[in-house]
């Protein structure tokens, strides 16, 4: 057992020294202290639970929004040598009670959760049986209502800690104003809490924004110029992929990712952008918490982001190593109006949510007082065309019911399908013969269900996709051509979206109780985007705007980013000509002697400064061709 965070420090992780505040942070944890962790992106948030939780009997157990992020972490300890473990998403029962008895058990020192695991009865039984030493939340602000990354989930963590109030909490985050703080210490119930805030500033890190109409050649031009690991982001699925085979067209090996790809393509173009065996990843917002990878060169914004705190996070994915990095927001005038019509225009009044809320109820034909716990999916651009409602409005809506704990909303492609093959054994494999792309895939049909050719039967795509080592997609496209070619009857229907009713059905109350709440969050949200607006339109240094949106007062301007840039180029002909005017007043002279005196490299600098001077009336040319200060 180690007997001091530097021994373990050295011992697993190979270092001699900590970060700035992380000793701090992890003394005040080994205390047993309440304590409030706020560090730059990039600062070593990690390492403030991992070593106290080698350090002290028991496991630590860590709340973490990404199930990438928890696997990952979860790898790179066991490399270290320190037993780790984290719960995956879609197992069984019997495969969840197993991995927990594990912990229980097996001496592991660090337990991985999602905070939906927390509202699991067999999880919270196992919970009781462990020596819990330590409570980590991670990315802490998604508790916050304020956070820029508000997760309804997260506050499952102040029910659990009512039934654990004597193990001590660390909260950790790197985006979070002192609202949002003050936010994460009241949900957390945390006791006498001590605070612990690192400088945001990343002298490493240039910011920059560059008005830009043809992105695209930008963008190519950047990647040349820095030819190192970068992330593009972008706002959809399909400008990803746009953007992604545009790079790849101009030598640039570029992966798309966003949320719609199954997890095993996830994986592997993660894997591949990581290990540097493709240069950029172009992704939407699903990409990105938690990413530790230190050599990100260069981040670029193509679109407007909807926030500052957002934007401070995704541009600090880059230059974690130290090295020199560029961060890059791409603008035109077109963004500004598109940024006010995607996330302004579409705020849902109390009376529109009110509105969707009651639609909801007829559509699911959900008596009153009724619906309590109850789960639909449904297609949710179907029930628009429905109520004629305004998608982009109403999905928006449905978040805001979400977030005032009204209903659960989840994004998900559901599908419920029957199949029942229609020709003989003997036929199919004829048919297979002809069509051998597609024998994997029936013949994990027919190994999982049996009668399936006597009767039609329930398939879960997914299994199906597992058990053949295909994407998810392609299922859908093979029974679909079996049914074509009267192979099979394939009967199918779908949805993208599923609720959960957490509250009995009230119409006007429920939305009257949670009204006041759901005007403050719109104005919070109008006030993330002019912030947002102010940044890119305000000509003062970039680290500057930034430090002071989070409270942190930097004296000096950064001199790396495009403000500073061009401050500086401007700088030096006026510098010229402050030495011109100074020695000109020892008397008149001729051009060749400034020249000569004040060692000007290029005489253009020179007559560019002179024709200046002139213009602004401050120097004059005597009949004798000298020049002389007014």
């Amino acid at each position: 057992m180690m007997t001091t965070p530097q021994e373990a420090l050295q011992k697993f992780w190979g270092y001699a020294s900590f970060r700035s505040k992380q000793l701090e942070i992890i003394t005040s944890v080994l205390n047993g202290k309440d304590t409030f962790a706020l560090l730059p992106t990039g600062g070593g948030k990690s390492l403030c639970y991992q070593i106290p939780a080698v350090i002290k009997e028991g496991i630590t157990l860590v709340i973490s929004p990404l199930l990438s992020l928890m696997k990952d972490q979860v790898v790179q300890l066991e490399k270290r040598g320190i037993k780790a473990l984290h719960i995956p998403g879609g197992i069984k029962y019997q495969e969840l009670d197993v991995l927990l008895d594990n912990c229980i058990f097996g001496n592991y020192k660090l337990l991985y959760l999602s905070p939906e695991r927390l509202q699991n009865e067999l999880v919270l039984a196992r919970l009781k049986q462990m020596n819990i030493n330590l409570l980590a939340i991670d990315e802490a602000h998604c508790i916050s209502q304020w956070g820029h990354d508000f997760r309804p989930a997260y506050r499952n963590i102040q029910a659990f800690r009512e039934q654990f109030q004597e193990i001590p909490c660390i909260a950790l985050t790197a985006t979070a104003t002192a609202a949002v703080q003050q936010d994460i210490i009241t949900q957390l119930a945390l006791k006498e809490v001590t605070t612990f805030r690192d400088s945001f500033k990343r002298k490493n890190l240039a910011n920059k924004v560059l008005y830009e109409e043809s992105k695209q050649q930008r963008i190519v031009q950047l990647f040349k110029q820095h030819p190192g690991s970068g992330i593009v982001y972008v706002r959809s699925r399909k400008s990803a992929q746009y953007f992604a085979q545009f790079l790849n067209e101009y030598g640039i090996s570029a992966h798309f990712y966003h949320g719609g790809l199954g997890n095993g393509e996830r994986q592997e173009r993660f894997a591949a952008w990581s290990q540097n065996k493709t240069q950029v990843m172009v992704a939407t917002s699903a990409f990105g918490m938690g990413i530790d990878k230190a050599d990100v060169q260069t981040v670029i914004h193509v679109e407007l982001p909807e926030s500052l705190e957002s934007y401070f996070q995704e541009a600090g994915r880059a230059g974690r190593n130290g090295q020199q990095a560029t961060s890059v927001i791409l603008f035109n005038n077109s963004d500004k109006d598109r940024l006010t019509n995607q996330f302004l225009k579409v705020l849902p009044s109390v009376s529109f949510v009110k509105k969707v809320y009651k639609k909801l109820n007829s559509y699911f034909q959900i008596s009153y007082g009724e619906g309590e716990h109850e789960t639909f999916r449904f297609d949710f651009t179907e029930f628009c065309k429905t109520y004629d409602f305004n998608t982009l409005l109403t999905y928006n809506a449905l978040q805001l019911l979400d977030r005032n704990s009204v209903l659960l909303l989840s994004q998900e492609f559901y599908r419920r399908a029957t199949l029942q093959f229609s020709v003989s054994a003997i036929n199919l494999t004829y048919y297979l013969i002809r069509n051998p792309g597609i024998d994997s895939i029936v013949k994990s049909l027919l190994r999982t269900y049996s009668g399936i050719y006597d009767n039609a039967i329930t398939i879960d795509h997914a299994l199906i996709a597992k058990k053949a080592g295909v994407p998810l997609v392609k299922i859908h496209q093979t029974l679909l051509q079996l049914h074509k070619d009267d192979v099979a009857v394939y009967e199918h229907s779908h949805a993208d979206t599923a609720i959960t009713f957490l509250v009995q059905r009230e119409d006007d109350l429920v939305i009257n109780r949670i009204s006041k709440a759901i005007t403050a969050q719109n104005t919070r949200k109008v006030d993330q985007v002019k912030s947002m607006l102010r940044y890119i339109e305000t000509p003062v240094c970039r680290s500057k705007q930034l430090l002071a949106y989070f409270e942190e007062h930097q004296q000096e301007a950064c001199g790396i980013c495009d403000i500073c840039q061009k401050k500086l180029k401007t700088k030096a002909p006026r510098a010229l000509e402050d030495q011109i005017l100074h020695y000109l007043n020892q008397g008149a002279c001729s051009s060749k002697t400034l020249l000569e005196v004040l060692k000007i490299k290029r005489e253009e600098d020179l007559l560019s400064s002179l024709k200046l001077l002139l213009m602004q009336k401050k120097i004059k040319i005597t009949p004798s061709n000298l020049y002389q200060r007014i």
